[in-house]
Parts: C-alpha cells; sequence; structure tokens
C-alpha cells in the first residue's frame, strides 16, 4: 500500500485508508471508507501508551458517534460500524484486534479489496505486542 506524506506518524493501515480516500469515487463507498478511517484511529486510541484519559476516550468516541450518523454508509459497512460503536464504549485493549477483525469482510465487501486489506492489517498489528502508537 502506499506511503503517504501527510500521514507522518499514522499507523500503515490508517494511512492505507486516508490514501485511499481519494482515489474513491464520491458516494456511499467512499463515505464508507471515511467512516473506516475514522473508527480504526478510534480503535487503536486503545492502543495508545500512555492510554488516553477516559474523558479524552468518551470525547472521542462521541464525536466519532456524531460524524458516522452524519454519513451515507453502505448497509452491511454500517450494521458493523454500530456494532463496533457499541463495543468501544467498554473496550479495553485486549479487544482492539477482536473489533478491527470484524470490520474486515464488511469492509471488503462495501468499499473494496484494499480498505479490507488495510482494516486487516490494523487487526494483525494490533495483535502485535509492541506495535503500540505513541501518544503525542
Amino acid at each position: 500500500m502506499p506511503d503517504s506524506t501527510h500521514s507522518d506518524g499514522w499507523d500503515p493501515a490508517a494511512a492505507a485508508l486516508a490514501d485511499l480516500l481519494p482515489r474513491t469515487a464520491r458516494g456511499p463507498r467512499r463515505e464508507g471508507v471515511y467512516a473506516l478511517w475514522l473508527t480504526v484511529r478510534v480503535v487503536q486510541d486503545l492502543l495508545l501508551e500512555p492510554p488516553l484519559a477516559e474523558r479524552a476516550q468518551r470525547r472521542r468516541l462521541a464525536a466519532l458517534e456524531q460524524r458516522l450518523s452524519s454519513l451515507t454508509v453502505p448497509l452491511p459497512l454500517r450494521r458493523a460500524l454500530t456494532a463496533t460503536f457499541a463495543q468501544l464504549r467498554t473496550a479495553e485493549p485486549k479487544s482492539a484486534p477482536i473489533i478491527l477483525s470484524q470490520l474486515v469482510a464488511p469492509a471488503r465487501d462495501t468499499t473494496g479489496v484494499e480498505a479490507g486489506e488495510a482494516v486487516a492489517l490494523a487487526a494483525r498489528r494490533a495483535r502485535r505486542p509492541g506495535a503500540r502508537p505513541h501518544a503525542d
């Protein structure tokens, strides 16, 4: 997947989704890729060392929920994102790979193979100890 100059410091999976956005035609598919990018980044926040403060995490979830509600996303992906959001309310770092893995098939089916592979990459990286991003 191509590297991005605008995504320095991002996880490769988030960068791959961001790189896919301008190459995706406008409409539900593109908004689906955008929704995935937002969601992957919030799930990856669970892996930050040091972790985000609980209040900051709640704010990120609220912002994600608000932003996702205004997007036109294919229905199978909307269902998966709704389930993901429900899991994020009580999620712990060890649940990040599971949450991301559950998004792979809907992402691949609705937004394309590249998006599905980017989410799969995020899930694989979340499983690896020591692959945690650092909070800035």
